[in-house]
Parts: structure tokens; sequence; C-alpha cells
């Protein structure tokens, strides 16, 4: 087994507690930093692993509720509930990325010298090891599992590790050249890139809560499955997918021969809806069974009047 796969196996929880503890030893080490070298590149630093801290705790929160079973209230679960830590996540970025640039001007309109900078960025490159460490194995299991809330705190992460590369080489440049105005410059470009990566989380998590179609590799299983069942007798229609956090569900049209008993209709239809599910970990097919003459057609808008 590789270590890909070895990460891949511990699930999402698991991994967003590992990530709240990394989270606070990060913050400790670029605060150090930041405090020992006076740079406002390694503030804005600091201040996105806090924003980790409080994404990976809000998300564990997240990720429990989602995991809840179904119940009268929520007769389909409660997967979407991931979707709202990877909102907070992109919204708190964002936040992260106003206070950083407000402290990057700042610097601008009053220099300040930096100090003591070896020890500095040896502290910011530490922590990065540890975030790059933890997000690369972190996203291995939100493939497997299809966790968005897990996704979005690996891709902060990766995002954290590019941000501390960044700010290494503004102070580094600052260190050979004496121009001091470039560590609030690199501290801007860093925040301009946590927005859009904000950005980014906001708009996916807002398509997963207006029900998004499944992955294109997800509706491959779906057509691969239906094609081994065609036969002359049977065909399918209006088939139409969504995603609900680590969920996914297709519906779907199946016609059969009107002279077929009900009891042989249930039975292939049962047969279908099981290697759907087999060829989709959590998929939930639901399957209406029609006769061959029998055409319905999708709900529009004139349906309505």
């Amino acid at each position: 087994m590789t270590l890909a796969d070895r990460a891949s196996i511990v699930p999402p929880s698991a991994w967003l507690r590992i990530s709240i503890g990394v989270a606070v030893l990060t913050i400790a080490l670029k605060t150090l930093a930041w405090w020992l070298t006076g740079s406002v590149g390694l503030l804005s630093d600091a201040m996105e692993s806090l924003v980790n801290l409080a994404s990976a705790a809000f998300g564990l929160l997240m990720v429990h509720v989602a995991a809840q079973p179904a119940d009268a209230d929520h007769p389909y679960g409660h997967h979407k509930a991931e979707y709202f830590s990877s909102a907070f996540e992109g919204l708190a970025i964002m936040v992260a990325a106003a206070a950083i640039i407000w402290a990057a001007v700042n610097r601008l309109l009053h220099p300040q010298g930096l100090e003591q900078i070896g020890l500095g960025l040896g502290l910011s490159v530490l922590s990065s090891v540890f975030n790059g460490l933890l997000a690369w194995a972190m996203l291995q299991s939100a493939r497997r599992h299809r966790s968005i809330a897990l996704e979005g705190d690996a891709r902060h992460l990766f995002t954290d590790v590019w941000t501390s590369a960044g700010v290494v080489v503004g102070i580094g440049l600052v260190a050979l050249t004496g121009w001091q105005w470039l560590d609030p410059l690199v501290a801007i470009a860093v925040a301009l890139n946590i927005l859009r990566e904000g950005g980014s989380l906001v708009w996916r998590s807002s398509q997963g809560l207006m029900d998004k179609r499944v992955e294109r590799d997800v509706q491959d299983e779906i057509d691969k499955v239906l094609r081994s069942f065609e036969h002359p007798a049977i065909r399918f229609d209006h088939i139409t997918t969504r995603r609900s956090g680590q969920r996914r569900f297709v519906d779907l049209h199946m016609h059969m021969p009107g002279n077929w008993t009900l009891r042989r209709a249930a039975a292939v239809r049962g047969s279908v809806e099981q290697a759907l599910m087999s060829a989709v970990p959590g998929l939930r097919a639901t399957i209406e069974l029609l006769p061959s003459d029998v055409e319905t057609h999708a709900a529009d808008e004139e349906d309505l009047i």
C-alpha cells in the first residue's frame, strides 16, 4: 500500500483534528518569526494560519453534522452541511486578506527595518513543511471520501504554503537589496492570491448548495452501468443527477414491456440500483418504472402554470 493510499483511508474528521493541532503549531512558529523580524509579510502569514485554525475547527463541526443520519426533518440527510464549512473558510480567507492589505499599506506609509531575518525565515520554512505535508495527505483523503470540507481545508493549506514561499522570497530580497518597501509589497501580493482562493471556495460552495450535477467521472460510471443493462426490451431516459456533500443522487426512468409482471420488473430495477450503488459509493438511485409505450417529460416552467 502506497503512502497516498494510507493517507486516503484516514477519515476526514481525523484529518481535521490533526489540522487543528498543526494550525496551533504553525501559528506559534509564524508569530514568533514575525516578532523576531518585524516583517509585515510574516505577520500576514501568521494571520492566515489563524484562519486555518478557525476553518479547521468549523470544518470538523460541519463534518460531524454531515455524518448524522437522516431524520424526519431531513429525510435526505445532512450532507450539505459540508458546503457551509467550505463557504465559511472562503469568507474567513477573504477577511484575512483584507486585514493583510491594511497592515501592508500601513507599513508602506511607515517603513520599518527588519531584524533577525535568518531565524525568522527558518521558522517560516519549518511551518510550511508541516502545512505542505498535511495538505497533501488531506487532499488524498478528500478525493477518496468526496469531502468538500476536507478538500477546502487542504487547498487552503496549499495556499498557505505558497504564501509562505512568497514571503520568504520577499524578505530574502529585502535582505539582499535593502529595499524595505518590498516586504509590504509582497504581503499585498500574497493577500490578493489569498483573496482569489477565498472567492473560489465560496463559489464552489454555492454551486453545491444549488444541486450541481455529479462530477464527470461519476457520470461516466453511471452511464457505463446503464449501458450494461441495455436490451431491446429495456431503455432508460430522463437521467438527472445532483451532489450533496459526500453523497450523490441519480433519478431516472426505466421503460419495460407493459406485459411484464410487477415482480419481474421490480427484480430488474433492483439489479440496476445495486449495480449503480456498487459502481459509485455513496450514490442513492431512484428509478421510476414505466411501460415501454408510455412517455413522460421533465417538469418545466410551463407545467407550473
